[in-house]
C-alpha cells in the first residue's frame, strides 16, 4: 500500500506541475502566446511606425496636389514600389485628380510628374490590381459612383465607365457606392463596396462593369464596438493559409458626415473563411490613433503596412 501511495503521490505531483507550467509558461513562451494568434497571425496585426513618418504628403504649396486624401494604393511591382494617390487644390479646382509616385525602398518617394496623370474625371479612393499585365483601377467618381480605369503601364489610364450594381433580384442599385475593393480568385471577380460608409456589401461580375450582389445584406456591419459604430469602409482583402483578411477603416463619430473635422478614423482587421461571414479582430484598431485607409504591401521578402489618409505613413511588421 505504501508503494502504491508513493506512485500515486508522484503522479499527482507531476500532473500538478504540468498544469502549472501550462497556466504559467516561461516568459518567452508567454510573449509568443500573447502576440501570436492562429486566427489573426501576429505578422498581419502587429506593426510599429517608421521613425521618419510621414513618407508622403501633399505639397502644401499651390500645386494641383496641395493636399492628398482618401485611400491611395501601393503595389510592389517590377522591383519598385508604385503609389497612386488622390490630389486636390481647392484654390484651383474642386475636382479630385490622380497622381503617381515611385520608390525604390518604400520609404523615399518621387513624384512621377508635376501634373496629374489622369484628370479627365473625378477619381479618388482607388484600388489597383495588376492582372495579366493590365492594371485595373476601381475608384470613386462624382457623387461616390465607382468607375473602372485600365492601363498597360500604370501611368496612362483609360476610363471604362461607371459600374452598375444590382441586387440579387436584378433591381439596379442607385448610388452612392464607393470605396470599391477588388478581389479576384479562380477567375471569379468580386467587389466590396460601401454606401455612405454605412456597411460593406459584396458583389460579383463576369464583365468587370456589371455587378450583382452575392447577397443583399451587408457582409460587414458597423459596431457593436465603439471604434466602428458610425462608419466602415473596406480598403483591401488578402488571403493567407486559406483565410481571408479584410483591412478596413472606421470611425465612432456619429456626425462625421456633417462635421468630419472631429472624426478619428482608425485601421482595423476582420477575417473570413468565405468572403461573406466576417469576424472582427477583438483588439481593433490595429494602429493606435488617427491612422486610416490601411494597405498591406508585400515585397520579395517581407511586407509593409501603409495608412493613406490624409498623409502616407509607413509601419513595419513586428513579426514576419
Amino acid at each position: 500500500m505504501k508503494t502504491i501511495n508513493i506512485h500515486y503521490n508522484i503522479t499527482l505531483i507531476l500532473f500538478t506541475a504540468f498544469l502549472l507550467i501550462q497556466c504559467n509558461p516561461a516568459t518567452d513562451q508567454t510573449s509568443t502566446e500573447v502576440i501570436s494568434d492562429d486566427a489573426f497571425p501576429a505578422g498581419l496585426i502587429h506593426f510599429t511606425p517608421y521613425e521618419e513618418n510621414p513618407v508622403f504628403t501633399g505639397t502644401g504649396e499651390n500645386t494641383w496636389d496641395k493636399g492628398i486624401r482618401e485611400r491611395g494604393f501601393i503595389l510592389f511591382d517590377e522591383g519598385q514600389y508604385k503609389m497612386w494617390y488622390t490630389g486636390y487644390n481647392y484654390e484651383k479646382s474642386n475636382q479630385m485628380m490622380l497622381g503617381y509616385a515611385t520608390s525604390p525602398d518604400g520609404k523615399d518617394w518621387t513624384r512621377y510628374s508635376e501634373k496629374p496623370i489622369y484628370n479627365d474625371r473625378w477619381t479618388e479612393d482607388m484600388h489597383v490590381s495588376k492582372i495579366n499585365d493590365t492594371y485595373y483601377m476601381y475608384a470613386e467618381g462624382t457623387d461616390d459612383i465607382a468607375h473602372l480605369l485600365t492601363s498597360s503601364d500604370g501611368v496612362h489610364w483609360e476610363d471604362q465607365g461607371d459600374l452598375v450594381i444590382e441586387k440579387t433580384t436584378g433591381e439596379q442599385i442607385d448610388g452612392p457606392y464607393g470605396t470599391p475593393t477588388l478581389w479576384v480568385e479562380n477567375e471569379k471577380w468580386y467587389l466590396f463596396y460601401e454606401r455612405t460608409d454605412s456597411a460593406i456589401w459584396l458583389a460579383e461580375s463576369t464583365d468587370k462593369i456589371h455587378w450583382t450582389n452575392v447577397q443583399d445584406d451587408p457582409v460587414l456591419k458597423k459596431g457593436p464596438e465603439k471604434y466602428d459604430r458610425s462608419a466602415v469602409a473596406v480598403n483591401q482583402v488578402i488571403k493567407r493559409d486559406g483565410m481571408y483578411y479584410m483591412y478596413y477603416h472606421a470611425t465612432d463619430n456619429q456626425e462625421w458626415l456633417t462635421d468630419n473635422s472631429k472624426s478619428i478614423w482608425t485601421s482595423n482587421v476582420a477575417r473570413s473563411k468565405d468572403l461573406i461571414h466576417w469576424e472582427k479582430y477583438p483588439d481593433n484598431p490595429i494602429i493606435p490613433g488617427d491612422f486610416s485607409s490601411p494597405i498591406l504591401v508585400f515585397n520579395d521578402t517581407s511586407h509593409f503596412l501603409y495608412t493613406m489618409h490624409a498623409q502616407v505613413n509607413l509601419f513595419f511588421p513586428v513579426f514576419e
